[in-house]
């Protein structure tokens, strides 16, 4: 099996982050747990962190596993979506699975559910999350850091069982399966509390925390709450870092330094404190200097993203009403600029009456566009949201963005937000134009 022939096999699988998820049909616990008994178990090999949520999620997680990478140990981290190459999703101790590895174990994965009568097709998601529990019993790591694909009790990475399960800020999303309540959102993203585990919440809303609060309850789980259990205080943030104090139950952490911007990336910031803090009181040896080091280390793509200067080119993924708010609060707060010009481009069912609400005063131009995949949302469906501003309508990333490098000056700002996929082609569409670009000046 050649790496083409291995991604060919991949996507072979029915890929529901491309085309939508219709039902809970596509939601079966029991297909995972069929699947990993195949291959002896493979996620039994290691002490796991899992984190669900709305938003927020995959900070937490790149947060906690530097904070465990500076602690000295080998560490794991499962994570989706990806921008632009699936490998993103799969990483130890930051460096993504080669290529050669992923060839291996894909060809592991076809040999053996070749010889198999499973009685159903897998999902991608499914045989992605296979793959990374492999991948990474190989290897041996210490720890595994586990994000939720979609809600939580029925994600295919539920299987863990976890020595922390982690739940980021709750809001409303995907509600045609997680239900069109909080409380509803709450039970499915608590079903990863388990007994045996300690559990950290960000702050929620009072509806989702009293879900959290009884499911801990019931099994008898410590809860450690971001504001109550651990405390932080702002000090100073700009277009390049967040600098803040964090209080916990082990110790204070002062003079913490964040890439991630934005008040929330604080509190995300806080939960992986509070994770590792859940880690040390078990025994764990983490120092107070590999939770700072941790924290100002991580990188996590596609979070208001800063890829180019002169005009800033900034990418994040928003893609709810709450997403979109903490994006606004974080421009306004921690950048100046002369005008902004937003590219925005969502997936269908996404709540682009709520995007819309918070983030098209903030733009001086709009542009509409979207991915190359089937749940795209058309442009002219989002515009129907937009009142007393017009805009541009586009087919593609790579014309959203010629448009607006067209209208924009150096002391301008370019925000690109929306789906990931969206983030994905407006990267790779900026790095083959300023390749081009480089090349005509040499």
């Amino acid at each position: 099996m050649s790496y083409k022939e291995a991604l060919r096999y991949l996507d072979s699988f029915i890929d529901y982050e491309k085309i939508g998820y219709k039902s809970r049909e596509a939601f079966d616990l029991e297909r995972m747990r069929r699947l990993a008994q195949v291959f002896d178990n493979p996620h039994d090999s290691f002490p796991a962190i899992h984190i669900a949520g709305t938003k927020g999620k995959g900070s937490i997680a790149a947060f906690i596993s530097n904070i465990l990478k500076e602690a000295g140990f080998t560490v794991g981290l499962y994570t989706s979506p990806h921008l632009t190459d699936g490998r993103e999703r799969i990483k130890i101790n930051n460096e993504m699975i080669g290529k050669d590895e992923l060839v291996f174990h894909t060809g592991e994965i076809r040999r053996k559910l070749e010889k198999e009568n499973l009685g159903f097709s897998p999902t991608l998601f499914e045989i992605y999350t296979l793959l990374a529990f492999n991948y990474f019993r190989a290897k041996k790591i210490n720890y595994g850091v586990i994000e939720a694909g979609l809600g939580g009790r029925l994600d295919a990475t539920n299987i863990v069982e976890p020595l922390v399960s982690v739940i980021s800020p709750i809001s409303y999303d995907h509600t045609h399966i997680l239900g069109n309540s909080l409380e509803k959102i709450a039970i499915e993203k608590s079903g990863i509390i388990k007994k045996g585990c300690v559990s950290v919440s960000a702050p929620q809303q009072n509806r989702a925390l009293e879900i959290i609060r009884e499911k801990c309850k019931s099994l008898n789980v410590e809860l450690i709450l971001v504001g109550k259990n651990i405390s932080f205080c702002e000090i100073k943030h700009d277009s390049e870092r967040e600098i803040f104090d964090l209080k916990g139950i082990l110790g204070n952490y002062e003079g913490c330094v964040s890439r991630l911007l934005g008040r929330h990336q604080i509190i995300n910031a806080a939960c992986a404190a509070g994770i590792a803090e859940s880690l040390r009181r078990r025994g764990i040896k983490i120092s107070d200097e590999s939770i700072k080091k941790g924290i100002e280390e991580t990188e996590n793509s596609g979070r208001c993203e800063v890829i180019a200067k002169n005009p800033y080119v900034i990418l994040d993924g928003a893609q709810n009403r709450a997403s979109a708010n903490a994006l606004k609060e974080t421009i306004g707060r921690n950048f100046d600029y002369k005008k902004l010009i937003l590219i925005l481009g969502v997936s269908k069912k996404k709540d682009i009456k709520g995007i819309m609400e918070e983030l098209s005063f903030l733009s001086d131009v709009l542009i509409l566009t979207k991915a190359n995949i089937e749940r795209a949302e058309e442009p002219r469906a989002i515009a129907r949201f937009i009142k007393k501003k017009d805009a541009i309508l586009t087919d593609s990333v790579t014309e959203a963005l010629r448009r607006a490098r067209a209208l924009a000056s150096a002391e301008d700002m370019i925000l690109v937000t929306g789906s990931f996929f969206v983030l994905g082609e407006a990267i790779s569409s900026y790095e083959i134009a300023s390749s081009a670009l480089q090349a005509s000046s040499q």
